[in-house]
């Protein structure tokens, strides 16, 4: 007895069979690897990733979102105002103390030294507790 001779004593496996169907050979036409060679190949919608990575906040509006915040200082807004005058955000939009609004209106905060508000009417303004 040689090695040659030996006959096997159990059958061998299979080949694997890939990308039955068609007259393409062994892949069938949908290249090598990659999710788009796998059976039931489907790729999820680009437009879902988008939505996943848009930052979300809870509840059901949106539209909660903190103002911007704007300070101001007392002694640039009574150079602007005569005595007896509403201060307002509009008002200081107008008079350019505050630029680049876009849509809603800024928390505006007056602070810095000791000034005399009292000739002043304000209205939707805040001011520091220090005056």
């Amino acid at each position: 007895m040689q090695i040659h001779t030996l006959r096997k004593t159990t059958r061998s496996p299979h080949k694997v069979r890939r990308g039955r169907g068609g007259k393409r050979g062994s892949f069938s036409g949908r290249g090598i690897k990659g999710q788009k060679a796998r059976a039931g190949r489907r790729i999820r919608p680009a437009m879902r990733d988008v939505i996943m990575k848009i930052p979300k906040r809870r509840g059901h509006s949106q539209s909660l979102r903190p103002r911007r915040r704007v300070s101001l200082s007392i002694v640039q807004v009574i150079r602007k105002f005569k005595p007896g005058e509403r201060i307002t955000p509009k008002e200081l939009v107008k008079r350019g103390l505050l630029g680049g609004v876009k849509g809603k209106m800024p928390v505006v905060k007056l602070v810095g030294p000791k000034a005399p508000l009292a000739p002043f009417i304000i209205v939707g303004c805040e001011v520091s507790k220090k005056l």
